[in-house]
């Protein structure tokens, strides 16, 4: 196989692995939102708990579906990036490596996805060679 198409699964692999394991923790906190509960949620930066917890959603939830279809990849990552540097010393700050560890893993997979971008094998891939096709 080809060194480029050997990079596009490779970066197909993180993006959905990524974008799927993070769904575990962006779906249960967008349930939140449907329980007869009051919010409990970090008040980050004095904005409150529902917003924080919307934030949290937009990024755990959408954004990583954005991410594993590959869809406006590299601006998805983004909130991303912040909620788990967010969650690694913000949240965590006072907590022992083990419990930053995960979201300090997932930081480096979304900002290795920012670098290198979708791949090939995305919505954002195959925009790019439509619109190089016609450029000819």
């Amino acid at each position: 196989m080809k060194k480029a198409l050997l990079e596009d699964i490779g970066l197909l692999i993180l993006r959905v692995g990524a974008g799927a394991m993070i769904l575990t923790h962006g779906f249960p906190k967008l349930m939140r939102f449907f329980v007869d509960e009051p919010i409990k949620f970090m008040d980050f930066m004095g904005l409150g708990s529902v917003i924080s917890l919307s934030l949290a959603v937009f990024a755990e939830f959408v954004c990583a579906i954005l991410i594993m279809i590959g869809f406006k990849t590299r601006l998805a990552t983004i909130p991303l990036v912040i909620t788990m540097l967010t969650a690694a010393l913000v949240v965590h700050a006072a907590d022992p490596f083990g419990r930053k560890e995960l979201p300090l893993l997932y930081f480096l997979v979304f900002l290795s996805i920012l670098i290198f971008g979708a791949g090939k094998f995305s919505i954002d891939g195959f925009s790019n060679q439509k619109s190089m096709y016609y450029k000819r």
